[in-house]
């Protein structure tokens, strides 16, 4: 716990055999109470290896996407009485370490959300980020903060800490299974006019950390501006969206 506050971790997991040992291992247990894994279906040995842990496991009994598994996620934190919801990849992409400093800032009131923003700090391409994906970055997050009228550094983290009453607040459960979950739930809680922080983040690029192609970047990518749109129409009230429902 953080401040008499119950801190969960959940994973979505799919394919993280090789590195979910090393990312467990770094996740402050002094703080965490609990940690949630989802498995995807993965075809390698992720749950074996996650058997050996203490950790709670979901297995979903055939693929659903990465935006389903993050549902499931936020639905069984919600459900085990989580005061406070740290999403982190299983793939050792993103350090563990900072799970502390994120919670903190939420338990204290300071924030409601925390982005672990690789773009912060100006190493994301020292650690390895492709340059193709670097430029589609910062120009997604430019465009989107023209949209949506904020100032965040990366609209693309998947390292994120959530407040229990934002995840309540917002219609989740509306967006899509697929990866441009994240960039809906984000557009959400702006909607929520919920307070969000960053924090630098070091991030780790290599063969086993988990990776969309190029061809579902751009799908994910036109997936970003499709709901940057929605959400100014709906701002103005021009149309209606099961998205930004209140």
């Amino acid at each position: 716990m953080i401040g008499n506050k119950k801190v969960v971790v959940v994973m979505p997991a799919y394919n993280a055999e090789k590195t979910l040992l090393e990312t467990y291992q770094e996740i402050p247990m002094n703080i965490v109470d609990q940690v949630i894994l989802v498995d995807d279906s993965s075809s390698d040995e992720t749950v074996r290896v996650a058997e050996k842990l203490d950790l709670d496991i979901i297995l979903h009994p055939e693929n659903q996407g990465y935006g389903k598994n993050q549902k499931t996620c936020y639905d069984e934190a919600l459900n085990q009485g989580a005061d406070i919801i740290v999403m982190l990849h299983p793939d050792y992409q993103y350090p563990p370490q900072l799970i502390t400093a994120m919670c903190q800032l939420i338990a204290s009131g300071q924030f409601d959300v925390m982005l672990a923003s690789r773009i912060l700090g100006g190493k994301a391409l020292k650690g390895g980020m492709p340059i193709y994906k670097y430029i589609a970055n910062r120009v997604l997050t430019l465009i989107q903060n023209i949209f949506f009228g904020t100032k965040i550094s990366e609209f693309h983290t998947g390292y994120r800490a959530f407040s229990s009453k934002v995840l309540r607040a917002v219609h989740y459960d509306s967006n899509s299974d697929d990866f441009v979950f994240d960039n809906q739930l984000l557009a959400q809680i702006i909607h929520k006019r919920f307070k969000i922080g960053e924090i630098s983040c070091p991030t780790r690029y290599f063969p086993e950390a988990s990776s969309i192609n190029f061809f579902r970047s751009i799908i994910y990518g036109i997936g970003c501006l499709k709901v940057s749109f929605q959400f100014r129409l709906s701002r103005w009230g021009i149309i209606k969206t099961r998205l930004f429902h209140d």
